[in-house]
């Protein structure tokens, strides 16, 4: 019993310890329960935690712009954009990447589809680079890459444009074609790219680059741990790159590569009024789509090994014996010294002697007594071995170069190449050797050391076509943005004059209309009805051939050591509109071969002034705006 007047304020001391000990016992479980799960966070889960974190996070994403479309002179698209679908992996710590890329290709195996990757699996990874597993897929890839997303993380598709080339390898020479920005064109500082960037790597694509590839947006994205976007936080929007306008027909152009008919060999047309090129082909020829996707390497050396190198433009870098095309610019040199007149006959008997060497005329029993005219005519090459000794070299050096041969045209192609235009200094500083007469011999038909491109060999005639004005061969008409108006524009530049007198001119082009018109012309075969044709063929020996006539039939030649075949024409002879320069590679005469490969492309021509096509321009760059959308 309490004592009286006593106070009860609590449990007994012994109560009071005992509840306090459960509860401190309660306390430190609880907090024994914390430690044990932050140390299990921490150290057990902390990898997994992090990457979750990482993963779940904001990312900046580059969104590659449309690239301009290419367009042929009457607005028919001549290269459009498609889209592309890409797997991309975002690298993220605590994954395996290497047991990532096998799941993937497990999970395309069980549906019997390849995994063919891009690129070499690099050994160290960013987090915030994204690494393209696959290029350009289709939609089953697609399609199985979104279903099993929960067992890839970090793999994701994403839709960037191609260039999609509607005509293929016949528009190649000039176009080129586009592929992911190098590391040495990433170390430029005038470049501006960035990592994954699509830049032109040769042709126009290459050459107009900076017009064409527009500039790349960004958007701010939140994606979560398996690279999924769940949020967009932002976006600045691409913008397009400028439209190009060219100077060729695209049906001309068709026209010129189907009248080739797998030869190897090349052909120009131009406008000999401004200088503009109305078709250019090389032949044989690539499909710049392959590149699209990222080229196999077995498929880049099949076209670097291709001795008919497929790759190289022949229209502006194959150089070739002029032959008889040469015979032009040996009578405008000619005429102008005062070495012939237009009456001045020359008896050829089908040979030439000088020393002890006999130089061969073509026609083995001559062609008689003949003046500069019919010279031209049939071709006469003794007649012109004469009138080349009386030259010199150098006299007909000067006069090729006023032509246009032995330099660059100036197009907007890289890898144009000069040709060779011999002189004495030339074979002195190259040779160490004196000139002899022999050569001067040679070199009066487009033979010896002659060398020029068929690019070179249309400027030249269309500088005869139009009296005498040197225009720089072009391929461009105008630039234009996207949502309109031009950008630049590129107008007709004079390079010189042909400084001829207007009876020389005359004369030349009456000559050149009788080798397609007149009885015993060479080039015959490009004869049209109503068009006019003037023009010249060649004939250039790759390897030198025996003098004797019968032992040239006897000798078997091997395919790649026959005769190039040549022809270079305009028409109408009255104020011309089209110069065409042909080579036919290892084909045998300019008259047998070249000529009627010129004259599928004049016809190609002068039908397609007859005809309306505005409809087919619409339609073809309607479908070409909706492919790029």
């Amino acid at each position: 019993m309490d004592k009286p007047g006593s106070l009860q304020n609590g449990p007994e001391p012994v109560d009071f310890r005992r509840k306090l000990t459960v509860v401190m016992i309660l306390i430190c479980a609880a907090l024994s329960v914390l430690t044990i799960r932050l140390w299990y966070l921490q150290i057990i889960k902390g990898d997994e935690l992090k990457q979750r974190s990482e993963n779940n996070a904001v990312r900046f994403r580059k969104i590659q712009p449309l690239r301009g479309l290419i367009m042929d002179h009457n607005g028919v698209v001549i290269v459009d954009n498609r889209p592309s679908f890409d797997v991309l992996y975002l690298p993220a710590r605590g994954v395996d990447h290497e047991d990532l890329i096998l799941k993937l290709r497990e999970i395309y195996k069980m549906k019997s589809v390849d995994f063919y990757p891009a690129q070499p699996f690099p050994r160290t990874l960013k987090s915030y680079l994204p690494v393209r597993l696959e290029k350009n897929v289709g939609m089953e890839k697609v399609a199985l890459v979104e279903t099993n997303s929960m067992d890839l993380p970090g793999v994701y598709v994403d839709v960037t444009p191609i260039r999609l080339y509607l005509d293929g390898e016949i528009t190649a020479p000039i176009i080129g074609y586009t592929g992911e920005v190098s590391k040495e064109e990433l170390e430029k500082p005038e470049g501006d790219y960035a990592s994954g960037d699509i830049t032109g790597k040769s042709g126009i694509e290459k050459a107009l680059d900076p017009y064409v590839r527009g500039r790349r947006g960004n958007e701010l994205v939140e994606v979560n741990v398996y690279g999924k976007v769940i949020k967009n936080l932002g976006r600045i929007d691409p913008v397009c790159g400028s439209n190009v306008v060219l100077t060729i027909d695209a049906a001309l152009q068709k026209a010129a590569w189907e009248a080739f008919e797998g030869r190897p060999g090349a052909a120009v047309a131009m406008d000999p009024r401004d200088g503009s090129i109305l078709a250019m082909v090389s032949s044989p020829s690539y499909d710049p789509n392959l590149f699209n996707s990222g080229i196999a390497r077995e498929a880049w050396e099949k076209l670097q090994k291709d001795p008919l190198k497929p790759m190289s433009n022949r229209a502006i870098a194959g150089q070739y014996p002029p032959g008889s095309t040469y015979k032009l610019i040996v009578a405008a040199a000619a005429l102008e010294e005062g070495v012939i007149t237009p009456e001045t006959r020359i008896n050829c008997s089908g040979s030439f002697d000088l020393g002890n060497r006999t130089y061969r005329c073509w026609r083995k029993n001559g062609h008689g007594p003949v003046n500069l005219h019919r010279a031209l005519v049939e071709s006469c090459d003794v007649y012109f071995y004469t009138v080349g000794k009386k030259l010199g070299v150098d006299r007909i050096a000067r006069y090729a170069r006023k032509f246009g041969l032995g330099d660059v045209t100036g197009i907007e192609l890289a890898h144009e190449r000069k040709g060779l235009v011999p002189t004495r200094d030339w074979k002195q500083a190259r040779m160490k050797e004196p000139w002899q007469m022999g050569e001067t011999i040679s070199i009066s038909i487009g033979q010896g050391f002659n060398l020029t491109t068929p690019l070179q060999l249309a400027q030249a005639y269309a500088s005869l076509a139009n009296g005498g004005t040197l225009w720089r061969p072009r391929l461009v008409q105008r630039i234009e943005a996207a949502e309109g108006g031009v950008v630049k524009e590129y107008l007709p530049e004079k390079k010189g004059d042909l400084g001829l007198s207007g009876k020389t001119v005359e004369l030349l082009q009456q000559a050149l209309w009788g080798v397609v018109n007149e009885p015993g012309g060479t080039g015959y075969a490009a004869r049209i009805d109503g068009a006019d044709v003037c023009g010249k063929t060649g004939t250039s020996q790759v390897v030198g051939l025996p003098q004797d006539e019968q032992a040239r039939r006897r000798k078997k030649i091997a395919a790649f050591h026959k005769d190039h075949a040549l022809f270079a024409c305009y028409a109408p002879a009255r104020h011309p509109e089209i110069v065409v320069s042909v080579v036919a590679e290892h084909a045998g005469g300019g008259g047998a071969v070249a000529a009627p490969i010129a004259r599928r492309i004049l016809k190609a021509y002068f039908d397609g002034k007859k005809k309306d096509r505005p409809v087919e321009v619409a339609v073809r760059r309607q479908t070409a705006g909706q492919a790029g959308n």
